[in-house]
């Protein structure tokens, strides 16, 4: 085993959060930060070209996880790309800044969780952001991300915009701005039509401290506890086996599949499914691994028959989009389209080898359904057990059909008269309710945003508080998506950021005050 070595704070995960964690932790001089990443450094040419993120997927950066089959979707066992990769899913996702709605913080701190309401979160997106038009009264300028509009869209993409518009649903050039419903194109973590993703803008600047060490090929298997304290971690790094200690904080980041994955595999979690596993219970905190929420895509899809065959090499594929209440006394929109100028049939895969296309995909963005993850083994280097329970709420199923009848309304629209041919999904002979649900749930698919099983909160199935501590452990924290109590309204990638940002903010500020105080 390596020699032990002693760092004032040990990141678990370098993905969204965790760059973000090592950035801000680093920039205080005088404060050890070690940055673990089970991936290997991003120098794969397609994560860095925008158009190239799915030839990424089930490729050496992506974890390839599956789910168990969904009760609910015919069975199907549902493939969940995760980043294996300095940057984690920033760097292979599709790059989308959507920050959802208020209504998602205001629930947070009404919750009991102070200080996570919109206004606190507002200054935490408007901290991490560069955003390229300028600062104003809802975004930032100078910050480490950089958030632009798409550098050359395809003409498709702006007649899906002209197409909702004419049926109603008004246009909105800033889904991050005073209001969400609306469509239009979307903001893009890309700078120069290069992927921004968490590493390029939180780590590679950071990387000349002399106090900050990034350790790639890394896996932590073991968070180390000293009397109800974490004292550390255990990881394996080419084949040899290495313990840290950390004297302050150690600081999971590790994503909604692996920090729940990790403290089970630590001895804290259920102590009945522990004890399963021959696991030595630490701490029995039911929530662990539970709570668990995803977004789902129901594609609508058509032949196209004008425009360029393929978009740009810097496009984000989902070049617009938009919100949209499917009842219109909702306090907020609860659907979400992605528009692509492409066939997007199942990740991908699916898609024909010949012609053009254009997909409408929906989103129910407050999903009703929860599930969990649990472990298969005690062995961390086993893929968990991921058990999303898609449409175990029926209100989701009953979204994602209104979803797939307002994409066709907006497919069937004047504007996209010159390009639509032939629907290929659902397909026409697709017409009744009950037949539009069956499409759905033998099509539908994740839209790549797990989130939840490490829960904010101080109720029985909270697994940290409001400044991210884990319940029953010093000097242990979860910072990463998992925290989150419900899911946010849209894309999870600058959330996660935001959370991050905040979670920096108040160690630095722990780290401030002498110990016994408050």
């Amino acid at each position: 085993m390596g020699t032990t070595h002693t760092h004032d704070y040990i990141v678990v995960g370098a993905g969204s959060a965790g760059c973000a964690m090592a950035h801000r932790l680093s920039a205080d001089g005088d404060a050890d930060v070690l940055l673990l990443e089970a991936g290997q450094p991003d120098e794969k040419d397609e994560i860095h070209v925008p158009a190239l993120f799915g030839e990424l997927f089930k490729s050496d950066v992506d974890w390839e996880y599956y789910t168990e089959p969904q009760a609910e979707m015919g069975d199907r066992e549902l493939y969940w790309p995760r980043g294996k990769v300095l940057g984690g899913s920033s760097s292979i996702n599709a790059m989308i800044y959507i920050r959802g709605n208020e209504l998602d913080y205001d629930t947070w701190a009404e919750q009991g969780n102070e200080g996570w309401g919109y206004e606190d979160m507002l200054e935490y997106f408007k901290r991490a952001e560069n955003f390229e038009p300028g600062a104003d009264e809802f975004h930032g300028e100078g910050g480490p991300l950089n958030v632009a509009g798409p550098m050359d869209p395809h003409p498709t993409s702006a007649a899906l915009i002209e197409a909702a518009e004419s049926v109603g649903i008004p246009r909105n050039d800033d889904f991050n701005g005073a209001e969400q419903a609306g469509v239009g194109y979307y903001h893009v973590t890309q700078e120069d039509g290069v992927r921004c993703s968490a590493a390029a803008a939180y780590v590679k600047p950071a990387m000349e401290r002399d106090n900050l060490t990034v350790e790639t090929g890394a896996q932590v298997t073991e968070v180390t506890l000293e009397g109800g304290r974490a004292t550390g971690v255990v990881y394996e790094q080419d084949g040899d086996r290495h313990e840290v200690a950390a004297d302050g904080d150690v600081i999971l980041s590790a994503g909604a599949v692996n920090s729940p994955q990790l403290l089970m595999c630590s001895g804290i979690g259920p102590a009945d499914h522990l004890a399963d596993h021959g696991i030595d219970v630490q701490v029995d905190l039911p929530g662990v691994g539970r709570n668990l929420q995803d977004h789902l895509f129901a594609f609508t899809v058509y032949e196209r028959t004008s425009g360029p065959p393929e978009p740009a090499a810097t496009t984000n594929i989902a070049e617009s989009g938009g919100f949209v209440r499917t009842e219109p006394d909702l306090d907020a929109p609860n659907l979400q389209f992605h528009f692509a100028p492409v066939y997007y049939m199942e990740h991908g895969f699916a898609n024909p080898e010949e012609g053009m296309g254009f997909s409408i995909g929906a989103t129910q963005v407050r999903p009703e359904s929860r599930g969990r993850i649990t472990l298969s083994s005690a062995d961390p280097f086993d893929d968990p057990v991921i058990d999303p329970r898609y449409f175990s709420e029926d209100r989701d199923l009953e979204v994602m059909i209104e979803g797939v009848k307002r994409s066709r309304e907006i497919a069937q629209a004047e504007p996209l008269d010159e390009f639509r041919g032939e629907e290929v999904w659902p397909g026409e002979d697709v017409q009744t309710d009950a037949e539009i649900k069956e499409h759905v749930r033998e099509t539908a698919h994740t839209v790549y945003h797990p989130v939840g099983t490490c829960k904010m909160g101080d109720d029985d199935m909270a697994v940290v508080d409001d400044r991210l501590r884990v319940h029953g452990v010093d000097g242990l924290r979860v910072v990463d998506a998992s925290v989150m109590p419900t899911i946010s309204s849209g894309n999870t990638n600058a959330p996660t950021i935001a959370i991050a940002e905040k979670a920096a903010d108040m160690i630095a500020s722990d780290r401030a005050v002498p110990a016994g105080d408050d």
